[in-house]
């Protein structure tokens, strides 16, 4: 039994996600957390919410609710969302816990030890109107890399172009809008990535089986321009994680925080301890995932996130790992994603555009949407979502191929031979071709699973459920019971026992469906089919079934207009 672990790019605090974070991150990273644990082998699933920084102080002053409390009422929210889409993180936790201000305060301070973090008398921009600095994202303006006019001072959210709020062209306040502007003197300390490029750059070259996206941004961040820059990791905010030097304080940093790009990863780590406490577990537990001197060495760690998270998940956090000189677990595979698009624009979380994860679970049940958005998965390029795909995606795939093979084949049996798998003679030469047939296919659809081939592995299930389809049309039972009862009755058992192997294969894409296939078979048996023909015999002569109710409901043509209508604009 190997063992996991794996990470989502945690979602920031400062609202509901839109079904493009989904995808990018959380969504794929479940899919392959529900693959690792059904195949056999020991998963620790960790995720959690991005508390700290400038996106959750401005979202909580517009909520007019002191952060704190709006950070925990969103963790909440966030979390209910999370389970609503069938999401089995082992914990979710929050970068705000104890575990994570001890953490980053120790990795902050085993830096310094290590001649690794500078003091720099910064320029930051004050804002006169709002009487205060204006640290990342409190400034937006014109990106100088794209143009865009509503880039932030951290990063340009068109380009990716990781900034300063120094570098933005005709900047203004967020808070305010304020234009009233200076830039003034401050002192922050920064992390000496530069020192670590050779290093983080023989470990890049190191990951051949990396996907190509998360290596080219990698490489681009090392080598392009000057190079990997140093980077600052405090800021003049009042929440977050206070600066200090392990648990000593930090002479000259009274009142700073750490940058969240700083504790933000560090949470990872952190959410095991959480995961650890919550459980009644020991630090010995949470320590054997991330500690090679503590039992990770034989851990493959997976971490899974959209593109514009790659440099800081490539660079910065590694450099923080590496450089502390501590045995940490560092990733071994980093599955990144490009943008869904939405019907012609981008999805947009600061912008209110596209579909929301709660708007989304209010129109149609979880598994419509977990279907759609993997087996669309933005791997290669960019994907878009429209409506007219998303409606015949779910009714080709979902209604059409697995819902109406479940359909058939008890409907039929209930009326023929009741509700029961019926006696029968043994697999003849069509059954034994749809055997060998399948065996090929789900090894096929094990190695695109476990290579985190996203799209490949929905394409290989969907020919996996065709095949059923198949061949219930070529042997047609409805037409062999009139002539032969008995071969009809091996056909429906072999049909019934389908269900149960398509229940047990489509759990990590659709596991709502797949527990009520489970429950309407009456078999808790969710083996993975090592031997697709053993499997093929799991429920016995006289294993009572009741009919599902309808599947999947198709998506009619008036229920995607009107969505369409209701989404076209932007969330209030």
């Amino acid at each position: 039994m190997a063992r996991v672990l794996i990470t989502s790019a945690i979602p920031y605090i400062n609202g509901i996600k839109h079904l493009g974070n989904l995808v990018g991150s959380q969504l794929p990273a479940d899919l392959y957390a529900r693959f690792q644990r059904a195949t056999g082998n020991e998963v620790l699933f960790l995720c959690a919410t991005d508390e700290h920084g400038t996106p959750a102080e401005l979202a909580a002053a517009k909520a007019g609710k002191p952060v704190e409390e709006f950070c925990a009422e969103m963790h909440e929210v966030q979390a209910g969302i999370a389970k609503g889409f069938g999401l089995s993180f082992d914990h979710f936790g929050r970068s705000s816990s104890p575990q994570n201000h001890a953490l980053t305060q120790h990795f902050a301070g085993k830096l310094a030890e290590a001649g690794l973090i500078r003091e720099v008398d910064d320029s930051q921009i004050y804002s006169h109107a709002d009487g205060r600095f204006l640290p990342d994202r409190y400034v937006e303006g014109t990106c100088p890399n794209c143009g865009f006019e509503k880039a932030r001072g951290d990063q340009c959210e068109e380009c990716t172009k990781q900034l300063d709020p120094t570098d933005l062209i005709n900047p203004r306040s967020a808070i305010s809008g304020s234009t009233d502007l200076e830039v003034r003197a401050t002192k922050h300390l920064f992390l000496c990535q530069s020192q670590m490029k050779d290093q983080l750059d023989a470990w890049i070259n190191s990951k051949a089986d990396w996907p190509v996206l998360t290596t080219s941004i990698a490489k681009k961040w090392l080598h392009d321009g000057d190079g990997l820059q140093d980077r600052g990791i405090t800021r003049d905010l009042d929440w977050g994680i206070p600066v200090k030097k392990g648990t000593e304080d930090w002479p000259g940093m009274e009142g700073k925080v750490f940058y969240v790009w700083f504790d933000a990863p560090i949470e990872y780590i952190a959410a095991a301890g959480e995961w650890a406490e919550a459980n009644g577990k020991t630090d010995a537990d949470w320590q054997r995932w991330w500690r090679t001197d503590m039992g990770a060495d034989d851990v493959k760690y997976v971490q899974f996130m959209g593109k514009d998270n790659v440099p800081f998940h490539t660079l910065s956090f590694p450099a923080t790992i590496l450089g502390s000189g501590e045995p940490w677990k560092l990733v071994d595979h980093l599955k990144s994603f490009n943008y869904l698009n939405y019907d012609g624009g981008q999805f947009s979380t600061s912008q209110g555009r596209g579909i929301f994860m709660d708007q989304a679970l209010e129109i149609l049940p979880a598994d419509y949407w977990r279907w759609w958005l993997l087996s669309h998965a933005p791997e290669s390029s960019d994907a878009e979502f429209t409506w007219e795909n998303f409606q015949q995606s779910v009714n080709k795939d979902l209604a059409d191929v697995l819902g109406n093979f479940v359909s058939r084949i008890t409907k039929f049996c209930r009326s023929k031979f009741g509700e029961a798998v019926p006696e029968s003679a043994p697999y003849g030469e069509p059954e034994q071709a749809l055997i060998a047939d399948l065996t090929s296919r789900i090894r096929a659809y094990e190695q695109h699973m476990e290579n985190m081939e996203v799209r490949k592995s929905a394409q290989e299930l969907r020919a996996i459920w065709v095949a059923g389809n198949e061949y219930l049309q070529s042997t047609a039972p409805w037409s062999t019971f009139k002539t032969n009862p008995e071969l009809a009755a091996t056909q429906v058992r072999l049909g019934l026992n389908l269900i149960r192997l398509y229940a047990v294969l489509s759990a990590p894409f659709i596991p709502t469906a797949s527990e009520a296939l489970m429950q309407a078979l009456n078999c808790d048996d969710s083996s993975w089919p090592t031997d697709v023909e053993a499997a093929l015999s799991t429920l016995p002569v006289g294993h009572g079934f009741s009919v599902p109710e309808n599947l999947f409901a198709k998506i009619t043509d008036e229920q995607r207009e009107d969505w369409q209508e209701r989404f076209a604009g932007t969330r209030d």
